[in-house]
This record gives structure tokens, C-alpha cells and sequence, in this order.
């Protein structure tokens, strides 16, 4: 079942694409922020990713920017899906879409990787971080990309950026979210001069691998990137893994890494550095913190479109926005 108006969605299916006959289409249960659905039209899939419906935040769920960066990427060293075709008239199925190839692959919610051989865990993970460097190592010229994001302090236009989203969605007084906001405002640190592609939000239940090997075959959900500092991308792996395991927190905190075959921090970082030419980096908790500090605002957002009845899974919404304070109080503890 979907909500989608699918006559509309036929007759633009068969104008862009070819496609004939009726389509089939369900949502997946993945994709808090921009609905995913699997369509399925004269013996094809593809997946269509769309904004979500009501009054949206300012510059959010930008599915025009997802369908740019993957299409600039299709020849790059990132593995990406290949797009299809994008519609930016909102009338055809209410809000701007894009349709993109259906993969086959896994994907894994849990960091653990608890399918997969305590021998073979390690290597999933450096191939994780073989191509978050990929990311950072793509030549915007040459993709096209000098354009994707403003130059300048990276940082402080984010903290600028998720404050305001997060006061657009507030609902009630948090105050570890009030002093984390503060404290990131007065550690923000110099502009150094860095300036990559940034995912946004690189994590490992965003990655598609390969059916029956460790290589990744695509990296998902494009929504946050823009140009930016990589050290982002790099604090928001950690962050994820200093989470509680299990289905909500989806983090590593707690385990006993050697005993499951996986790399610690420390390891991640430093083959990350080796991979960028890096000696080493500096102030790392602090884009931790940023990192904590952004998630709990996505989250909240979430939460407000879970309680406005815009959200594409309610339920899980609330589930989410429930973790925004131990958020921010992880990352009041990341900046020491």
C-alpha cells in the first residue's frame, strides 16, 4: 500500500520513462526525513524518493540536491544508484520527486554486523571508510560541484543553520539542547581552509553492499550533503558508534570491539588519516559534539512532523524524538 496518487505517477512514469501498464507501489519502512517507495511497472523496479507533505522547514528535505549530487557522482569512484528522471512539478503526485534504479544489495542497521563472520567484520568496516575518503577525495570540478554548497566556516553556518531548525520545531524547553547550542557557538573553531563533498550523514545503515561481498555498492540517502568540512562526516561515524546498541540506538557503546572483530576508534581515524595524507586531527571532540548537536535537531524535527502528522512513519517519529535529549547531553559530554 501507498499514499501516492499512482494514475498521476502512471501517466508521468510512461511520459519520462517509458514505462506501461499499471504500477505498483509500497513504502519502505526506512526514511524518516524523504518517503521511499519500490515501484514496480512493466516488469521493472525503481525507487522513488519524494518530499514529504505539509509545511516544511526552510531549505529541508531537498530531493532536487539528492538527484543533482548522485547524477554528478554516476562516474566518479563513489558508488551512487543511478538516476532516472526528476519531477519538480508538485502537482503530478503533490510534492517534487525523483525516480531512481532499484538495487540489489544489504544493508545493515546495526554496526555489529552480527550476519556477517567475526573475520569478515573488519573488512566491511575499512570499506566503509575506503569510501567515505572516496567522498572527500572527489574533484568538484571536474563533477561539476564547485557550486553545491557556500565556501567559508563550514561549521559555524551549520550551528547557525540546525539552531534555527531546531527553535522552528521546538516544542518544549530542553535545556542540555539550550547549553550544547551555546557551547558549540562559543568552541566554534577558525575556518582552516578544508572544503570537501560531505555526505551529512555517512553512517553504516545508509550504505548499500554488495549481495555476496564487502564492497559497497551505493551510498544512500544524499539529503544533508553539500560542500563542507570532511572531519563531519568522519565525527558523525563515531558518534553514531558511541550510541547504545540494538534497534534504536544503532551504536557500538558498550561493546567489546576486539572480541566482535571490530576496529576501535581510534583504528577508524587513524586509517581515515592515512587515507587523506592526514598527520592527525586536532580538537575531535568538538566535531563530535557538532555531530550530536545536529542529529538531536533532525530528530526533533522529525518529532514535529510526527506530531503535525507529516511524518512518514508517526509512530517511529516519536520514537526518535525521543532520544533528543540524550543526545545533547552526549554531546555536551563529547566537548569535555
Amino acid at each position: 500500500m501507498s499514499d501516492l496518487d499512482l494514475d498521476q505517477l502512471s501517466g508521468w512514469l510512461s511520459a519520462e520513462l517509458g514505462f506501461d501498464g499499471p504500477i505498483i507501489a509500497e513504502k519502505f519502512a526506512v526514511g524518516q526525513s524523504n518517503p521511499t517507495y519500490l515501484i514496480e511497472a512493466s516488469g521493472a523496479k525503481v525507487v522513488l524518493r519524494r518530499k514529504p507533505a505539509g509545511v516544511l522547514l526552510k531549505s529541508a528535505h531537498a530531493v532536487e540536491r539528492e538527484f543533482r549530487v548522485q547524477r554528478a557522482l554516476a562516474a566518479s569512484d563513489v558508488p551512487v544508484p543511478r538516476v532516472l528522471a526528476l519531477c519538480e512539478r508538485s502537482e503530478v503526485i503533490g510534492s517534487v520527486f525523483y525516480v531512481m534504479e532499484y538495487m540489489d544489495g544489504r544493508v545493515f542497521d546495526d554496526p555489529r554486523l552480527q550476519e556477517i563472520s567475526k573475520l569478515e567484520r573488519n573488512i566491511f568496516i575499512n570499506e566503509m571508510g575506503r569510501v567515505l575518503a572516496a567522498i572527500h577525495q572527489v574533484d568538484l570540478e571536474l563533477f561539476g560541484l564547485q557550486d553545491y554548497g557556500p565556501r567559508g566556516n563550514y561549521f559555524r553556518r551549520q550551528i547557525d543553520r540546525w539552531s534555527q531548525q531546531y527553535r522552528a520545531s521546538e516544542i518544549g524547553e530542553i535545556p542540555s539542547m539550550d547549553r550544547l547550542m551555546a557551547a558549540l557557538d562559543a568552541a566554534c573553531p577558525p575556518d582552516d581552509g578544508r572544503v570537501t563533498l560531505v555526505h551529512g550523514d555517512y553512517r553504516i545503515d545508509n550504505l548499500m553492499f554488495a549481495p555476496d561481498t564487502a564492497e559497497i555498492a551505493a551510498v544512500l540517502d544524499w539529503e544533508l550533503s553539500t560542500l563542507g568540512h570532511p572531519f563531519a562526516d568522519l565525527a558523525a561515524v563515531i558518534m553514531q558508534w558511541q550510541m547504545p546498541p540494538g534497534a534504536q540506538g544503532r551504536g557500538l557503546g558498550g561493546v567489546d570491539r576486539t572480541a566482535q572483530g571490530l576496529p576501535s576508534d581510534e583504528e577508524f581515524i587513524a586509517s581515515y588519516c592515512e587515507r587523506m595524507q592526514i598527520d592527525h586531527i586536532d580538537n575531535f571532540g568538538f566535531f563530535v559534539a557538532f555531530c550530536f548537536f545536529r542529529m538531536a535537531a533532525i530528530l526533533q524535527g522529525v518529532k514535529k512532523r510526527a506530531l503535525d502528522g507529516n511524518a512518514s512513519d508517526p509512530e517511529r517519529g516519536l520514537t526518535l524524538g525521543a532520544f533528543v535529549p540524550r543526545y545533547a547531553k552526549a554531546g555536551l559530554e563529547a566537548l569535555g
